[in-house]
Protein backbone atom coordinates (compact mmCIF):
# COMPACT_ATOMS: atom_id res chain seq x y z
CA UNK A 1 0.00 0.00 0.00
CA UNK A 2 1.73 3.52 -0.87
CA UNK A 3 1.33 5.13 2.13
CA UNK A 4 2.44 8.84 0.33
CA UNK A 5 -0.61 10.18 0.52
CA UNK A 6 -0.71 10.21 4.11
CA UNK A 7 2.70 11.81 4.79
CA UNK A 8 4.02 14.40 5.69
CA UNK A 9 7.99 15.32 5.72
CA UNK A 10 9.92 17.98 7.60
CA UNK A 11 13.04 20.05 6.95
CA UNK A 12 14.23 23.09 8.44
CA UNK A 13 17.21 25.11 9.94
CA UNK A 14 19.39 23.89 12.58
CA UNK A 15 19.25 27.23 13.83
CA UNK A 16 16.39 28.99 14.89
CA UNK A 17 15.80 32.56 15.92
CA UNK A 18 16.23 32.58 19.29
CA UNK A 19 12.87 32.71 21.17
CA UNK A 20 10.74 31.81 18.46
CA UNK A 21 10.32 28.39 18.77
CA UNK A 22 6.88 28.47 19.86
CA UNK A 23 6.00 30.74 17.13
CA UNK A 24 7.01 28.20 14.81
CA UNK A 25 5.37 25.28 16.23
CA UNK A 26 2.27 27.63 16.26
CA UNK A 27 2.57 28.09 12.36
CA UNK A 28 3.17 24.08 12.18
CA UNK A 29 0.07 23.21 13.80
CA UNK A 30 -1.93 25.47 11.45
CA UNK A 31 -1.01 23.14 8.11
CA UNK A 32 -0.25 20.14 10.35
CA UNK A 33 -4.09 20.45 12.15
CA UNK A 34 -5.96 20.21 8.56
CA UNK A 35 -3.08 17.48 7.47
CA UNK A 36 -4.49 15.04 10.50
CA UNK A 37 -8.21 16.00 9.91
CA UNK A 38 -7.80 14.69 6.36
CA UNK A 39 -6.24 11.51 7.42
CA UNK A 40 -2.62 12.23 7.26
CA UNK A 41 -0.92 9.80 10.01
CA UNK A 42 2.58 9.54 8.74
CA UNK A 43 5.32 12.18 10.01
CA UNK A 44 8.83 12.06 8.40
CA UNK A 45 11.40 13.96 10.45
CA UNK A 46 15.31 14.84 9.61
CA UNK A 47 16.57 13.90 12.97
CA UNK A 48 18.54 17.46 13.14
CA UNK A 49 18.76 19.52 15.68
CA UNK A 50 16.73 22.97 15.24
CA UNK A 51 13.40 22.64 13.46
CA UNK A 52 13.81 18.55 12.99
CA UNK A 53 14.50 18.41 17.28
CA UNK A 54 11.28 21.16 17.77
CA UNK A 55 8.62 19.13 15.17
CA UNK A 56 9.84 15.67 16.40
CA UNK A 57 9.59 16.50 20.68
CA UNK A 58 6.04 18.55 19.48
CA UNK A 59 4.57 15.79 16.84
CA UNK A 60 5.49 13.28 20.22
CA UNK A 61 3.62 15.25 22.46
CA UNK A 62 0.63 15.43 20.01
CA UNK A 63 0.08 11.60 20.04
CA UNK A 64 -1.95 12.34 22.96
CA UNK A 65 -4.23 14.37 21.30
CA UNK A 66 -3.75 12.12 17.80
CA UNK A 67 -3.21 8.48 18.58
CA UNK A 68 -2.95 8.21 15.34
CA UNK A 69 0.10 10.03 14.80
CA UNK A 70 3.58 7.87 13.86
CA UNK A 71 6.64 9.54 13.68
CA UNK A 72 9.42 8.07 10.88
CA UNK A 73 12.60 9.34 12.53
CA UNK A 74 15.08 9.72 9.12
CA UNK A 75 18.92 9.75 10.29
CA UNK A 76 21.50 10.42 7.20
CA UNK A 77 24.16 7.17 8.85
CA UNK A 78 24.42 5.91 12.48
CA UNK A 79 25.89 7.42 15.22
CA UNK A 80 24.82 10.84 13.49
CA UNK A 81 24.40 12.48 16.68
CA UNK A 82 28.43 11.28 17.85
CA UNK A 83 29.29 14.82 17.66
CA UNK A 84 26.90 16.30 19.75
CA UNK A 85 27.37 17.75 23.22
CA UNK A 86 25.88 15.00 25.55
CA UNK A 87 23.02 17.33 26.92
CA UNK A 88 22.06 17.12 22.69
CA UNK A 89 22.62 13.75 22.86
CA UNK A 90 20.35 13.04 25.39
CA UNK A 91 17.40 14.85 24.02
CA UNK A 92 17.84 12.76 20.62
CA UNK A 93 18.17 9.99 22.52
CA UNK A 94 14.93 10.36 24.38
CA UNK A 95 13.11 11.31 21.11
CA UNK A 96 14.67 7.98 19.25
CA UNK A 97 13.06 6.18 22.11
CA UNK A 98 9.66 7.09 21.50
CA UNK A 99 9.53 7.22 17.67
CA UNK A 100 7.93 4.54 15.57
CA UNK A 101 10.26 3.74 13.56
CA UNK A 102 13.84 5.06 12.41
CA UNK A 103 15.52 4.74 9.23
CA UNK A 104 19.32 5.09 8.04
CA UNK A 105 19.60 6.43 4.89
CA UNK A 106 23.53 5.55 4.46
CA UNK A 107 26.17 3.17 6.55
CA UNK A 108 28.79 5.92 6.78
CA UNK A 109 29.22 10.05 7.10
CA UNK A 110 28.78 11.98 3.68
CA UNK A 111 27.47 14.32 2.19
CA UNK A 112 25.34 11.78 0.14
CA UNK A 113 24.33 10.84 3.09
CA UNK A 114 22.45 14.04 4.02
CA UNK A 115 21.34 14.09 0.48
CA UNK A 116 19.93 10.69 0.78
CA UNK A 117 18.20 11.60 4.16
CA UNK A 118 16.54 14.49 2.31
CA UNK A 119 15.02 12.54 -0.60
CA UNK A 120 14.33 9.80 1.26
CA UNK A 121 11.97 12.36 3.42
CA UNK A 122 10.49 13.43 0.65
CA UNK A 123 10.20 10.65 -1.87
CA UNK A 124 7.63 8.56 0.74
CA UNK A 125 5.32 12.35 1.61
CA UNK A 126 2.71 14.11 -0.12
CA UNK A 127 3.34 16.94 2.11
CA UNK A 128 6.33 18.86 3.30
CA UNK A 129 6.36 21.45 6.01
CA UNK A 130 9.42 23.38 5.93
CA UNK A 131 11.12 26.26 7.68
CA UNK A 132 13.65 27.90 5.25
CA UNK A 133 14.92 31.62 4.94
CA UNK A 134 17.96 31.05 2.98
CA UNK A 135 17.92 30.01 -0.86
CA UNK A 136 21.07 27.87 -0.23
CA UNK A 137 22.03 24.57 2.31
CA UNK A 138 20.35 21.24 2.93
CA UNK A 139 16.90 22.98 3.97
CA UNK A 140 16.41 24.77 0.60
CA UNK A 141 17.60 22.11 -1.02
CA UNK A 142 14.83 19.60 0.18
CA UNK A 143 12.44 22.31 -0.14
CA UNK A 144 13.36 22.45 -4.02
CA UNK A 145 13.48 18.82 -4.36
CA UNK A 146 10.23 18.43 -3.00
CA UNK A 147 8.65 21.06 -5.36
CA UNK A 148 10.16 19.21 -8.28
CA UNK A 149 8.59 15.94 -7.08
CA UNK A 150 4.90 17.59 -6.74
CA UNK A 151 4.49 17.60 -3.02
CA UNK A 152 2.38 20.10 -1.29
CA UNK A 153 4.72 22.22 0.16
CA UNK A 154 4.36 24.88 3.00
CA UNK A 155 7.48 26.81 3.90
CA UNK A 156 6.59 28.45 7.21
CA UNK A 157 9.70 31.40 7.07
CA UNK A 158 7.55 33.38 4.02
CA UNK A 159 4.81 34.15 6.22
Amino acid sequence: MDKRAQTCCFTGHRHLPAGEEESIWRWVQEHLIPLLEQGVRYFGVGGALGFDTLVAEKLLELRGQYPQIRVILVLPFRDYQSRWTAAQQARAARIESRVDKVVYCCDAPSREAFLARDRHLVDGSAYCIGYCTRATGGTAYTLRYAEKQGLRIWNLAER
